[in-house]
C-alpha cells in the first residue's frame, strides 16, 4: 500500500524546525493506559512524540513509512525505530497500551489503519490522534501568515489539508471516545526560525517545485516590520486538536 510522502525530501529541516508537543499531554495519555509497558508512535517522523513518551513507557515502537524521516530520528535506548506503513506493521497482536499519531492521520488510509490499531492494541488500550493548524503570535503577524497560507500557497495544499482545518472532526474515529482537555504547543523563535518552519510546509515545497521561485523571500520582507529585529525572539503558540479513544475490552 503506497503512502503520500510530502516530507522526505526535507526531512532534515522538518526535524530542525518543528515545534514540540507539551509534556503534560503525554502524561495525561499515559495516565489513561492500562499498562506502561509498550506504546506505538505511528508516523513518528523524526521521533518527536516517541521521545516525549519515553518517561512514561518502558518500550516505544516508532514507525514511519519514510526511511528518510527515520534516518533523522533521535536515538534513544527505549525507542525501536522501524520503517513501516501505518496500515501494516509487524507489531505483535495486542502488544501496545497506547497508539499515538501526531499530525499525520490525515495522510492514512483510515479503515486499514484502524484495523491495524485494533489488532495491536491491548485490551483497554488507548488510541490518541492530534493535529494543529496555524500558529498564533501577534495580530499583525498572524494576519500576514494567514494571508500567505490562504492566498500565496493556498492552491498548493494537498486535499487532505481540509482535515486539519476541520480539526480532525471529519475523520472517522471508531473508538469509545474520551473527552480530552485542551493542550497547546509553544515555541520561542526568531524570524528566521519561523521562516524555516514555514519552509517545511508541504504547500511551500510544492510552490517552490512548480514555480521554481521562493515565496518565503517576500513573506520575510512582509513580516519584518511587525516582527522588529529579526534576531528578536517571540513566543508562538499552536492550539492542539486531540481525539482520544479506548479500544474494546477491559484493561489488562
Amino acid at each position: 500500500m503506497s503512502f503520500k510522502d510530502h516530507f522526505s525530501k526535507h526531512a532534515l529541516d522538518y526535524a530542525k524546525y518543528r515545534p514540540h508537543y507539551p509534556q503534560e499531554m503525554f502524561a495525561y495519555l499515559a495516565g489513561l493506559c492500562p499498562t506502561r509497558e509498550t506504546a506505538w508512535d505511528c508516523a513518528t517522523g523524526n521521533g518527536q512524540a516517541a521521545l516525549s513518551l519515553t518517561p512514561f513507557f518502558a518500550h516505544l515502537l516508532a514507525t514511519d513509512a519514510s526511511a528518510q524521516q527515520i534516518a533523522q530520528a533521535t536515538a534513544h535506548p527505549k525507542i525501536e525505530y522501524r520503517v513501516a506503513p501505518a496500515e501494516h506493521t509487524d507489531i505483535p497482536a495486542h502488544a501496545v497500551a497506547l497508539v499515538t499519531v501526531a499530525q499525520a492521520l490525515h495522510w492514512f488510509h483510515f479503515e486499514p489503519f484502524y484495523a491495524e490499531v485494533r489488532r495491536v492494541l491491548a485490551p483497554g488500550g488507548i488510541v490518541a490522534v492530534w493535529c494543529y493548524n496555524l500558529l498564533r503570535c501577534a495580530p499583525a503577524i498572524d494576519k500576514i501568515l494567514d494571508e500567505y497560507y490562504r492566498d500565496v500557497v493556498g492552491t498548493f495544499w494537498p486535499p487532505e489539508r481540509k482535515f486539519l482545518e476541520d480539526r480532525y472532526q471529519a475523520i472517522p474515529f471508531p473508538f469509545q471516545e474520551i473527552d480530552a482537555p485542551e493542550f497547546f504547543m509553544s515555541a520561542t523563535w526568531n524570524l528566521d526560525d519561523l521562516i524555516g518552519y514555514v519552509r517545511t510546509w508541504s504547500a511551500t515545497q510544492r510552490f517552490i517545485a512548480q514555480k521554481n521561485s521562493d515565496p518565503l523571500i517576500a513573506l520575510r520582507s512582509r513580516l519584518l516590520p511587525p516582527w522588529g529585529a529579526p534576531e528578536q525572539d517571540r513566543r508562538l503558540t499552536w492550539p492542539l486538536y486531540l481525539r482520544v479513544g479506548r479500544g474494546s475490552g477491559e484493561p489488562a
